[in-house]
């Protein structure tokens, strides 16, 4: 039975080293990589105060700037912020500059002008006659969305990148109404053009009525490209054009070292704690101590979308590493009264075994209604915040989740495993002798 504990015990032990090593180098089998999560490109993004980015400030493109509402001025921000968010960029700022003005911030983007070209572009899109007179606009009361899909768009066609545009009624009402006219119209004239942004991207010719409740949008679209002009599309047209009254590339406002020296102090502050959970609580201070290698290495991790390349939605500021280190807290909080109340256990006389289980069952109760609390803030945090406070409550939501495993199941999986080796002395256990004498 002892061996048994020692395999399993081992056994983890060597997972969590593996998943630490793999979270802080990179790993080279041959042709295959597995990047740190501190790779510059593959690894955690970065916010601009620790990477640098791109400083843009937007004004309206009207020639009265008097005639430009702050009604207006609200949505264009909203919308600018609605394009941000959704291609993940949760960290980036924007704010007014005087009154027609609106500035944003983005980490890691180094050029400008690709920022500009992502978040500036009106998208406004138009359906046109032969004639190039438009027959209905992409606003909300004829489009319900858009999505990029990859596949046949003709029966005979290969796979393409394109964009399928679903119509409300009204939008296939207008739409059959369109085509009929230009079914009226004869050879040469039945031609329906969609246009984004003034462009027209196809000008297809119409043989017959169609009344469908989508139609699609191909062009020269690779993954990207159509994601970028469904993603403009779905967050809405701009009041007014936009034009960029300034640009600018910034560095790092906390300096080029900035990140490595808080990676010091972090694992400077880390060891400390292991130390003081080793010396206070003895074993299960130990046991603590690899559980929080384990949590950091998993947080991490997540945060570089190792498991899931998607999850790589968390760009990392100071906000964001307050978020990481307030769930290292309460992971250590939790072992801390998981202890004591161990402690409480074999002050009454209980054998090490059953002490290890009743303390962990009466302070689970406790701990979870805590990490409840703090889910529920941060959940609320990212649904109504914005910019560096989405980028906040992320990094908190994952570091409690990820701590309420790592400090009840784990911990409580190696400690057994300890306790199944035949190690039954209480001191060993946190117990003092003159407390237990008492």
């Amino acid at each position: 039975m002892k061996a048994k504990n020692v395999i399993s015990f081992l056994l983890v032990v060597a997972i969590i080293v593996a998943c630490a090593y793999v979270a802080a180098f990179d790993v080279k089998i041959g042709n295959f990589r597995v990047p740190s999560t501190f790779d510059k490109e593959l690894g955690i993004r970065q916010g601009l105060d620790l990477v640098g980015g791109s400083i843009i400030v937007f004004e309206p493109d009207v020639k009265d700037l008097s005639k430009v509402s702050s009604k207006d001025m609200d949505s264009a921000e909203a919308i600018i912020r609605a394009r941000l968010d959704a291609k993940n960029f949760a960290e980036a700022t924007i704010s007014r500059q005087g009154k027609t003005g609106i500035r944003v911030e983005i980490p890691e983007i180094d050029d400008p002008q690709e920022a500009v070209k992502m978040i500036g572009a009106t998208a406004k899109l138009e359906f046109l006659d032969a004639d190039g007179k438009a027959i209905m606009d992409g606003s909300k009361e004829n489009i319900k969305g858009a999505t990029a899909l990859y596949g046949p768009v003709t029966e005979s066609g290969g796979n393409v990148h394109y964009v399928q545009l679903s119509f409300t009624k009204k939008g296939q009402k207008t739409f059959a109404e369109a085509t009929k006219a230009a079914v009226a119209a004869g050879e040469g004239k039945n031609i329906i053009a969609i246009a984004l942004d003034g462009a027209v991207q196809m000008a297809p010719t119409v043989q017959e009525v169609i009344n469908s409740n989508s139609c699609v949008i191909t062009g020269d679209y690779d993954s990207e490209s159509a994601e970028a002009v469904a993603t403009l599309i779905n967050s809405g047209q701009l009041p007014f054009a936009l034009k960029d009254a300034e640009l600018r590339s910034v560095g790092p406002t906390l300096g080029s070292t900035a990140l490595a020296t808080s990676l010091k102090a972090a694992l400077i502050g880390i060891l400390l704690v292991m130390l003081f959970m080793i010396i206070i609580y003895r074993l299960p201070g130990l046991v603590a101590s690899v559980s929080l290698v384990a949590y950091v290495s998993l947080v991490t991790l997540i945060m570089a979308g190792f498991f899931v390349p998607s999850w790589r939605i968390v760009t990392l500021t100071l906000p964001g590493i307050a978020g990481v280190i307030l769930s290292i807290g309460m992971a250590v909080d939790a072992n801390v009264v998981i202890f004591e109340r161990i402690k409480d256990e074999l002050r009454s006389g209980k054998s090490v075994g059953a002490s290890v289980n009743g303390g962990f069952k009466r302070a689970l109760v406790a701990i979870i209604d805590s990490n409840i609390t703090t889910i529920i803030a941060s959940v609320v945090l990212y649904l109504f915040g914005t910019g560096t406070v989405k980028g906040f409550a992320i990094t908190l939501f994952i570091g409690i989740v990820v701590s309420m495993l790592t400090a009840v199941t784990l911990t409580k999986f190696l400690l057994k495993q300890i306790v199944g080796f035949g190690i039954k002395n209480p001191a060993l256990y946190g117990l003092s002798k003159r407390r237990d004498a008492e």
